[in-house]
């Protein structure tokens, strides 16, 4: 059965490194999310053991090996993992807070309890 594609639909580019909607390109131009614009494909292999070249065309991001020819990035993110690079976490010491200040944190956490009240288009109080 055919269905045809809808307007908007036909090339739908996803992050491959968390399978979000691709926003943005990487200085690869590989289309990426914006939370790993910074981040690229380093080191992805073929099948046959050869490095991939990236290149990008026409129709979007492709790899070409030597041996094997030209392969689309789906079928390249098949057989590779890719992980985006570790960045470098800054890590600041919490300032030390006295008992009192303490305190004042648990009161607040103990008074912000509150109960949920389902209210249904039938209940009198859905007006009110």
């Amino acid at each position: 059965m055919y269905i045809p594609k809808r307007y908007g639909m036909s090339k739908i580019d996803s992050c491959p490194f968390c399978q979000k909607n691709a926003t943005t390109l990487n200085s690869q131009k590989v289309p990426v999310c914006a939370a790993h614009k910074q981040d690229q494909l380093d080191g992805l292999k073929c099948i046959c053991g050869s490095t991939l070249d990236i290149l990008n065309g026409k129709f979007g991001v492709f790899f070409s090996c030597m041996k094997c020819g030209n392969i689309s990035l789906k079928k390249v993110l098949e057989f590779n993992t890719v992980k985006p690079m570790a960045k470098e976490v800054n890590q600041q010491r919490q300032p030390i807070r006295s008992s009192s200040e303490r305190k004042e944190t648990n009161d607040r956490k103990e008074t912000s309890n509150r109960t949920e009240i389902t209210i249904r288009s039938d209940d009198p109080r859905y007006f009110d």
